[in-house]
């Protein structure tokens, strides 16, 4: 049975904003209401259609009362963010991240009428190493996790919702860990590395990279919000690319770097604000992440419509990538990297 009424948080980025935009066009929900700290772009309030917007912070325990008094019965949590640049920081980040969902349980936990809690996870909580398994399923921890970042966000957050779940167990709480999202329209950290002319990548590294096409993300998120799908799932495309094989395929040029050089690079590209690389996604481009997607198939009932060739094939159409030409730029790109590893290293 469609929910009543739907809240989403994080409508101000791609996936909370298109999937306000979903919920509100299905006659068959009442209200949509969508929360963010700031409004959306105009063009996306325009597609959110009768989805109403709620300047609201979710750290703040005023997020309560947008719940109880809406007589909220679905929350899906979308704003858990991955890009420090965008909320200000990566102390900023964690905040949001950790200290907005805490409140915004506590919220869920006081309201009687929330029934359906579903959290937009990442599959970064798997962290990336050397001795990672083939394929992690929804059972596995990692092998090594990192001390901060996105992933040990996503990890304490996912901790806090078991809680949750605990102290209500009359609520279904689906849990979507997502791999990488890509697509045209989307804007995340991996969309930006691959639309650099040269690459850098981690010298001796060919990492196995798995993604998913940013409107099968949408359609997950909108069934979860939806339909009674409790439980955790992991959510990607079939298929992997090894890193070089996607550099190649976006036409780019790879500029192999040695494995000190990794972290003077990083902070170069970060501080000149051109790639956010932490060291959390450093390690992902060493080793990669590959998850089993079983129990979507056979328990969630929704098979990718794009594999992970097919979706990164759809970026690189729709961001009208062209082949990068000429050595100018391999040459220029080696200079830099090499100057920023002796000036910081």
């Amino acid at each position: 049975m469609a929910p009543s009424v739907v809240l989403v948080t994080g409508v101000s980025g791609f996936l909370g904003g298109h999937l306000a935009a979903r919920l509100a066009a299905d006659p068959s929900i009442d209200r949509v209401l969508g929360v963010d700290t700031v409004p959306p772009p105009r063009d996306l309030l325009r597609r959110m259609g009768r989805a109403e917007f709620v300047r609201a912070d979710i750290r703040n325990p005023l997020i309560s009362k947008v719940i109880s008094s809406a007589s909220v019965s679905t929350v899906v949590h979308a704003s858990v963010s991955a890009s420090p640049a965008r909320v200000g920081g990566r102390t900023a980040m964690k905040e949001m991240n950790v200290i907005g969902t805490m409140q915004l349980l506590a919220a869920c936990q006081k309201a009687a009428s929330v029934t359906r809690v579903v959290l937009k996870s990442t599959t970064a909580v798997y962290g990336s190493s050397s001795r990672d398994p083939a394929l992690f399923d929804e059972a596995m921890t990692p092998k090594e996790m990192s001390s901060g970042g996105y992933g040990k966000d996503a990890s304490e957050i996912e901790g806090y919702l078991r809680g949750f779940a605990r102290r209500r167990p009359d609520v279904d709480v689906t849990v979507l860990r997502f791999a990488n999202f890509i697509g045209p329209r989307i804007d995340t950290v991996l969309t930006r590395y691959f639309a650099l002319p040269v690459i850098p990548t981690v010298l001796g590294y060919d990492a196995r990279v798995q993604l998913v096409h940013e409107e099968d993300a949408l359609v997950v998120l909108q069934r979860a919000a939806t339909e009674e799908l409790p439980g955790v799932y992991n959510v990607a495309a079939d298929g992997v690319l090894l890193l070089s094989q996607a550099i190649r395929r976006a036409g780019r040029v790879p500029l192999p770097v040695p494995q000190p050089a990794v972290g003077p690079v990083g902070r170069l590209f970060r501080s000149a604000r051109i790639v956010d690389f932490s060291p959390e996604q450093m390690r992902f481009l060493n080793f990669g992440r590959v998850v089993d997607t079983r129990r979507l198939r056979e328990e969630f009932g929704f098979t990718p419509r794009w594999t992970t060739a097919q979706a990164f094939d759809d970026y690189v159409r729709g961001r009208a990538l062209r082949p990068v030409v000429g050595g100018g730029w391999v040459d220029v790109a080696e200079r830099g990297a090499l100057a920023a590893a002796k000036a910081l290293g």
